[in-house]
């Protein structure tokens, strides 16, 4: 790795740590000491076997993550470990928490290494991943937004005042419109002229990637095995949400809509800071004070649900870390085939 590569991720790193920095202390600087109080005693008092829980919906997570992977190298002549699978997901799990993008590219370097598939094949299979899970996601955004607008036009209202009140469904159709031409219309220049540019070229290619990953999910044998281990990841992750909110008196009884959009917003939060640090409690927290809970109790929890996935990741993927060459030098004497 070159300078100019360490000092980008190094500088990405920064700038993302001190965002998250940035949204303790906007946080933190409007709690009051009666605030600071209740959230110190709801950690104390939490109830730790529903976090406890969660962890075992997280794992459950992970491990039909590794075997789904598998699904999409199968097609390419590839049967890896279901081992293996899950050492590289964790770490790139881990890897994730500190450094943008580096985690799928030890996952795919940790699966090339021990596997013996070429590398660019794991980042192709990657995409695909990406593809089915982004949809899921947009699927749920869009779902919680249609079904509770009620309560998250409440939310605009204040944030963008009498601009929104003002904006009829017409009006919305309009610009969903439009910006679906804009989107065309730049899709269409971008392939035109992407041979004249580096820059464009590269966003070309992660368009072309994204479409082939979409594909591959349809085309792929045992697609339905796929779409399965999709669908049963992000119902463990909504279960490990769920749980969590019971571990608090005060955001047990928030009904299932309501979590459902704290999730979302979540979820949302980590795109933009890595590891969410910072920023996923405030996000949980603003959520939450839509249905009525007290901003210290939705903040307390937002932090508990944080700290405890990141415990999570940071202890599985330490773990797998080591284990990784002792496994695999035990299945190299057993058979000195690696993909037998």
């Amino acid at each position: 790795m070159n300078f100019n590569k360490i000092a980008s991720s190094s500088l990405k790193v920064g700038v993302s740590l001190s965002l998250g920095l940035f949204f303790i202390w906007i946080v933190w600087r409007t709690l009051t000491p009666s605030d600071v109080d209740s959230i110190l005693n709801s950690f104390s008092t939490a109830n730790y076997w529903w976090i406890a829980l969660s962890v075992v919906f997280g794992i459950s997570s992970h491990m039909s993550r590794a075997h789904r992977w598998k699904y999409t190298l199968e097609p390419l002549g590839y049967k890896p470990s279901f081992w293996n699978s899950l050492f590289a997901v964790m770490i790139g799990y881990l890897l994730n928490l500190a450094f943008p993008r580096l985690g799928e590219v030890t996952r795919c370097g940790v699966m090339s290494r021990y596997e013996n598939i070429p590398i660019n094949k794991l980042f192709g299979t990657v995409i695909a991943e990406r593809v089915a899970d982004l949809i899921i996601m947009i699927v749920m955004t869009s779902a919680i937004i249609f079904l509770q607008l009620d309560v998250l036009n409440d939310m605009l209202s204040d944030m963008i005042g009498p601009t929104w009140d003002s904006i009829s469904f017409a009006t919305m159709a309009l610009y969903c419109i439009a910006l679906f031409a804009i989107g065309g219309i730049s899709i269409y220049f971008l392939f035109k002229f992407a041979e004249k540019s580096a820059f464009m070229a590269k966003i070309k290619d992660f368009i072309v990637g994204v479409f082939d990953g979409a594909k591959s999910i349809l085309t792929m044998k045992q697609k339905w095995g796929f779409l399965f281990h999709t669908a049963f990841i992000w119902v463990m992750y909504v279960l490990m949400f769920y749980v969590s909110m019971k571990s608090l008196p005060e955001t047990s009884n928030v009904p299932f809509l309501g979590m459902l959009a704290a999730f979302v917003m979540g979820g949302l939060s980590i795109v933009f800071v890595q590891g969410g640090l910072g920023v996923y409690p405030a996000a949980i927290m603003a959520v939450l004070m839509l249905y009525g809970v007290e901003r210290a109790d939705g903040l307390a929890l937002g932090w508990i649900m944080w700290t405890g996935q990141t415990i999570l990741l940071i202890f599985v993927g330490f773990l797998c870390m080591a284990i990784l060459p002792l496994y695999n030098k035990k299945r190299r004497h057993e058979s000195p085939e690696p993909n037998s």
